[in-house]
């Protein structure tokens, strides 16, 4: 059997630099204890798989019918792709439901950062694949904690963890244990007048997160603007006039974009103040846009919130939005790296109208004031704390 090609894979459209690879050991690893197995593709699935390297390697290698799950739109495309350019097909993708995980004898993981995520993973797994399915899960030594075994205790009665190799370990879960009535996720959690939904993989889980925390303030967003339009809405309704969705006491008619929308408060507290504005929140994870949508509907807003699948709102049209909302992420996987702001900075400046504006709230230590003067427009400082900078950028003609 040929050696599978690792160094033909690319993370496009995800961040290229020198020191980012669309391999690792891990990968490496996951697909020679497969290899090992007598398990057909059609009862293994993949999930994490973050640019194909698992998936690729054990379809060329004659498992076909393999299920995989990639909670990334980035990775979901990169996929495609790279098989596209090996010419290898073969494989199905999925969701994390049911029709991923029916019927699986193997299931290879690359863990997730979240201990939330993996416990999601390990529910759905015990959940819905075979009684005698074997889990294997792998990631590098560094990056692994004894409360990963624990998590995977709480669904499989068997947890053993390898030997390392190549600063990558694997951790073998067996015998998936009964689960309970409910999945454990998604989660719910109320902040005031906003209530938050989560599924594990969601950054911040139901908790609303402190940079977010103070863009909300800075915009009038944490409640009080809500509170105040709710008052003024039932005076108008009880003196007879229109209530505030039509009567003006709110500005109306902008289209709204919150870009890497996470959970969606911002999105959904824009909704709530605003209710005559169309709001579009759009994340490249799909746990996190599983949770927006699901917070929407939480809020009575989900009439008003359309959410999207996609990276870096690839998808929407240039020049559509009045305004847009940002809490860009300072991490890619594991390494801390600005690549991502700054896709998400060129984002804003493609799907902006001229004179359009861009909120942004980031770690202060970060400075990205500069490249988003530079990539976006004129922009200024609305508010710094020792942690965070909130920052109003207007879109140039």
């Amino acid at each position: 059997m040929p050696e599978f090609p690792y160094s033909r894979l690319r993370r496009w459209p995800d961040v290229e630099a020198d020191n980012l690879q669309a391999h690792d050991a891990t990968d490496l690893l996951l697909v020679e204890r497969a290899l090992a197995l007598d398990v057909p593709g059609s009862e293994t699935v993949v999930i994490g798989d973050e640019y194909g390297a698992i998936t690729l390697a054990l379809t060329a290698a004659g498992r076909r019918g393999i299920r995989v799950h990639q909670d990334l739109a980035t990775g979901r495309r990169a996929l495609a792709r790279n098989a596209e350019e090996l010419g290898i097909g073969g494989f199905t993708p999925h969701e994390l439901d049911e029709s991923l995980l029916a019927g699986a004898q193997l299931v290879l993981l690359q863990l997730p950062k979240a201990l939330a995520e993996l416990e999601e993973i390990a529910d759905a797994v015990a959940r819905w694949a075979a009684p005698d399915a074997v889990l294997v899960a792998g990631g590098r030594v560094k990056h692994m904690t004894l409360a990963q075994n624990e998590v995977l205790g709480r669904s499989f009665a068997r947890v053993q963890a390898q030997r390392a190799e190549r600063k990558s370990r694997l951790l073998v879960a067996s015998e998936p244990l009964p689960v309970p009535e409910s999945p454990p996720f998604p989660v719910t959690a109320r902040h005031g007048d906003l209530v938050l939904v989560a599924h594990g993989g969601a950054f911040a889980g139901s908790r609303l997160d402190i940079g977010t925390r103070v863009l909300l303030e800075v915009l009038d967003l944490d409640g009080s603007q809500l509170r105040r339009t709710e008052v003024t809405r039932a005076e108008n309704e009880r003196n007879g006039g229109e209530s505030s969705r039509s009567s003006g006491v709110v500005n109306g008619g902008r289209r709204v974009l919150d870009l890497g929308c996470g959970t969606g408060a911002l999105a959904v507290s824009w909704a709530l103040a605003h209710p005559r504005d169309r709001v579009v929140a759009t994340d490249r994870s799909a746990a996190a846009v599983a949770s927006a949508r699901a917070t929407a509907s939480a809020n009575g807003v989900a009439g008003r919130v359309e959410v999207t699948h996609d990276d870096a709102g690839s998808a929407l049209a240039a020049g559509s939005f009045d305004t847009v909302l940002l809490n860009p992420p300072f991490h890619l996987g594991a390494s801390v790296h600005t690549g991502a702001a700054t896709r998400l900075f060129e984002a804003a400046a493609r799907l902006l109208r001229p004179d359009g504006e861009l909120f942004t709230v980031y770690n202060s230590s970060l400075g990205h004031r500069a490249e988003m003067s530079r990539l976006v427009g004129p922009t200024d400082q609305l508010r710094r704390t020792p942690k965070f900078t909130v920052t109003r950028t207007v879109r140039r003609p």
